[in-house]
């Protein structure tokens, strides 16, 4: 949920869901009031065909409110000015915000063509807007007198946001600057939609079609799921797997076959690496050469630099200091985990060299022997519908807030929608759940807005939230039930909900936080995932409904919290590196990206070749066309700051603590970005955030520890953490 501009962050954000298009051919429903319950978008009466008009005409209306604001011949105020620029383009932000949504989580071919169309379009919508020179004299007028003027704490805030978001937009520029920078601005958001189509393509086009001797060791209810796809694919008597995580990990861990394991793996790392017309690497040379000339444009060596300088770390020697300093215990943790992997894998294959694909299935090895715990005995405790019980239950007793099911326009026949109330049972927002993988749904988890939360007539709008994900669907023999992954990624995902639900602000310019500090609310929910006191509440066998998970198997469960931490941790920094290297390039020329990619991780740090990257290039969407691009470490970020957070709530010896939660809500979910990160996490927190719980965490701090006295390091706006 980075800002990229105020017109497209909506866009290219990580988090975005979508609407299914109503079919009558009715009147614009975005020409009109919605009369729908808690003002949910109509999505019953929106189609694609609605989307270019209503851009268009939101585009039109935006033009003339800036037309007003420099056309006003009265002295540049900040109401006249600031106030009135915050307050313009809504109807098109709220339409696009659908569009944007639409196209992650429903992408038909209608819909990728209006994509392509209409991306360039609210590209150069913004650039007209950010680089119109009269329109930044007048704010540049206000920001100038700012000293002068009696403006309270949020309206200093925006007023500085707003001249910094214009400068770094380009405002600053020459003619020939600007013109140059709209060409580059308009050809990345094109380069970005064509990226997600064809990762989007190469995720549907493969499935592993197999008979049933092909099936040693694959749990039951992982066959269902295989046998019910290759059913939807004409494939009856088969057994299908594609993909998407909740059908490739499943394979990946519990496949016999070695050589299947190796096919369906390589399918997975070479998407968009194929030499076809789905290929991405020439659009990543494009995403470089443009973004590189960009950052020069605007006077940054490289566009990481670019990106970062806007961030809590600032400076991307801030950004590898952190990433370089967990990068070696972590991958000297996981050459640990090979060892113990490789006894096993010699006694299957002698003359053998255990590679990546062998990874998942020697690790479950390993987990049932020193744990004697595997991932089948846990999931008929983890049903979708208890895991979601769950969280509902720890919300409430964190933050007194309750859910109710309501019946609302639905965007696609898989979504549930709720609302959510307040502890005192005022209205909040609401909160739809689409769980499941689709054919047009990207994979992955993300979380945003139907609706933002704003201000109006001086009342607060309440938000329309969406979690969406790509979870084990349910078959005809069982419900859905998740995997230790797929339930930390819905504690994850309702944290960015919670912290959406939660705003409070005043003006639309200061509703975003921080990249580095927008996964601190919902990495923190994780860490309530997997406690004992809350496991009792939700993790219940399916079967016979009232069966709690036995003390045995959470003893099991805790006890190997550190397991398999060093692969995990050792794939999220490599592609954490990955990315700020190849987006701190300097002087662009053609390249190579997978050579790229090895010389950054294999020659310069010693990724040893059992272990890929979380992300390869070819298929790194957070960093082309997910918002993320020379940020992917902020989740590495934020984990330091969720797990000093989470430290607070140990500390008080009551981790559902409600004076705790409250001053976090008050603090920081409420806030957005009426103030910086850090100035919110020190008035939360009383103290720098403090690196040591996050290494614990993954097993990467076993010594005593020192005098508050000796940094640790992790350096933000310019301070060292203690």
């Amino acid at each position: 949920m980075k800002r990229i501009t105020a017109l497209l962050t909506l866009f290219l954000a990580m988090a975005f869901a979508s609407c299914k298009s109503d079919k009558n051919g009715s009147e614009n429903p975005f020409f009109a009031e919605w009369d729908t319950p808690y003002g949910v978008p109509p999505f019953d009466r929106i189609a694609p065909a609605h989307f270019l008009p209503a851009l268009e005409r939101g585009m039109s209306l935006h033009d003339a409110e800036i037309d007003a604001i420099t056309s006003n011949n009265d002295d540049a105020t900040f109401e006249n000015v600031i106030l009135a620029y915050d307050d313009s383009g809504q109807m098109l932000a709220q339409t696009a915000l659908i569009f944007g949504m639409l196209c992650e989580a429903e992408n038909t071919p209608e819909m990728q063509a209006l994509q392509e169309q209409v991306m360039p379009l609210l590209a150069a919508h913004a650039d007209k807007i950010r680089l119109n020179e009269r329109l930044f004299e007048r704010v540049k007028a206000v920001y100038d007198q700012r000293a002068a003027l009696d403006l309270d704490a949020e309206q200093s805030r925006l007023l500085e946001k707003t001249y910094r978001e214009f400068v770094r937009a380009g405002a600053l520029l020459d003619a020939g600057q600007k013109a140059r920078l709209k060409e580059i601005n308009g050809e990345l958001s094109l380069a970005a939609v064509k990226f997600g189509q064809n990762i989007l393509a190469e995720n549907n086009n493969y499935a592993l079609v197999l008979a049933s001797t092909d099936l040693d060791g694959i749990p039951s209810n992982v066959r269902d799921q295989a046998r019910e796809k290759a059913e939807a694919l004409g494939e009856k008597g088969k057994y299908a797997f594609t993909l998407h995580k909740p059908s490739l990990i499943p394979f990946l861990t519990y496949s016999q076959k070695r050589e299947l394991r190796e096919e369906i793996y390589k399918a997975y790392l070479n998407r968009g690496n194929n030499g076809d017309k789905y290929d991405n690497k020439q659009l990543i040379n494009d995403f470089i050469r443009l973004r590189t000339e960009k950052a020069h444009l605007l006077g940054y060596p490289s566009y990481a630099a670019y990106v970062v300088a806007d961030e809590m770390a600032r400076t991307t020697d801030a950004v590898y200091k952190l990433l370089d300093e967990i990068w070696t215990p972590a991958l000297e943790s996981a050459k640990g985990e090979l060892a113990e992997m490789e006894v096993l894998f010699k006694k299957d294959f002698p003359e053998g060299e255990f590679a990546s694909w062998d990874w998942w299935y020697y690790a479950e090895k390993v987990r049932k022997q020193k744990y004697e715990l595997d991932e089948e005995m846990l999931r008929p405790y983890f049903s979708l519908e208890n895991v979601q019980g769950g969280i509902f239950f720890l919300a409430n007793r964190l933050y007194g807030i309750t859910f109710r099911p309501v019946i609302v326009p639905l965007y696609h026949p898989d979504a549930i929608a709720y609302e959510v109330l307040d502890a005192d049972e005022s209205h909040l927002g609401v909160l739809y759940f689409d769980y499941f993988p689709r054919d047009g749904k990207s994979q992955g988890a993300w979380c945003g807005n139907y609706v933002e939360q704003t201000y109006r007539d001086g009342k607060r709008v309440a938000p329309v939230v969406s979690i969406v994900c790509n979870f084990t669907r349910p078959t005809s023999n069982s419900p859905a039930l998740l995997t230790l992954d797929e339930t930390e990624t819905l504690f994850h995902e309702f944290g960015h909900a919670l912290h959406f639900l939660f705003h409070d602000v005043k003006y639309r310019g200061l509703t975003e936080v921080e990249g580095d500090f927008v996964e601190l609310p919902s990495q923190l929910m994780e860490n309530w995932a997997f406690e004992p006191e809350l496991l009792k509440q939700y993790a219940v066998n399916y079967r016979s409904k009232d069966a709690v998970i036995p003390e045995y198997l959470v003893a099991k469960l805790r006890r190997s919290e550190l397991f398999n931490q060093g692969f995990m941790t050792t794939e999220l920094i490599a592609a954490a590196l990955s990315d700020m290297d190849i987006h701190s390039t300097t002087e662009y020329a053609p390249f190579d990206p997978m050579e790229f990619e090895r010389q950054a991780l294999t020659e310069k740090r010693g990724l040893i070749p059992q272990i890929e990257p979380r992300y390869r290039y070819p298929y790194f969407s957070h960093i082309f066309d997910g918002g993320y691009s020379a940020g992917y470490y902020f989740y590495t970020w934020a984990e330091v700051l969720d797990k000093d957070v989470f430290e607070a709530f140990r500390e008080s010896g009551d981790l559902f603590n409600k004076k705790i939660a409250d001053d976090f809500r008050r603090k920081i979910l409420a806030r957005g970005g009426s103030e910086d990160g850090m100035t919110m996490y020190r008035a939360f927190r009383g103290k720098d955030p403090d690196k040591r719980a996050m290494l614990r965490s993954r097993g990467l701090w076993n010594e005593p520890e020192p005098e508050p006295a000796d940094s640790l390091g992790m350096p933000i706006a310019g301070e060292e953490l203690k």
